[in-house]
């Protein structure tokens, strides 16, 4: 999506994003890696992406782990994901978590509010049927749509609350 409206993208993916991936998709990590400008390893924190000089719009975590959503909360970051995150914050750049685990308890809200009140925005990938989507990528198309809405990209293929063919 990014590419479309001439946006350059950065990729880092975890360990556990790329098992996810295997169980959740048909793509591979090298294929998702080809779909970004840069992709970088997780390892790798003398990446550009883990300095605050490095400019960006932002960054999203999607999907991400309560585990990586606490990382980034405390601060205390081990990877080049994490360290990212915390530069956007201090860097007081947008930082979008479309964190997708469920339930939570107090713990994992108490941790978004931290996050929501240190400038990140917490934006769970909650379909939009208003859209009336007819396949599972008609949901990621509009949950990623919406994602970059935040970042003020408008990439042309969102439906929109009250246009034609919505509520």
């Amino acid at each position: 999506m990014l590419r479309r409206i001439g946006v350059e993208s950065h990729l880092v993916m975890s360990r556990a994003a790329e098992i996810t991936l295997g169980y959740e998709s048909e793509m591979t990590a090298d294929q998702v890696r080809a779909l970004a400008d840069h992709a970088h390893s997780v390892d790798n924190i003398a990446a550009p992406p883990a300095s605050g000089s490095f400019r960006t719009l932002g960054m999203i975590v999607a999907p991400c782990s309560i585990r990586t959503m606490s990382e980034i909360a405390s601060g205390v970051t081990t990877s080049l994901l994490t360290r990212a995150a915390d530069v956007t914050l201090k860097e007081r750049r947008r930082l979008v978590l479309m964190v997708r685990e469920t339930p939570l308890h107090a713990g994992h809200l108490r941790t978004m509010l931290n996050l929501t009140e240190m400038g990140a925005v917490i934006a769970p990938p909650v379909p939009g049927f208003y859209a009336r989507p007819q396949s599972l990528d008609d949901l990621v198309e509009h949950t990623a749509g919406r994602a970059l809405d935040l970042f003020g990209l408008d990439c042309g293929t969102l439906r929109r609350w009250g246009e034609s063919g919505g509520a």
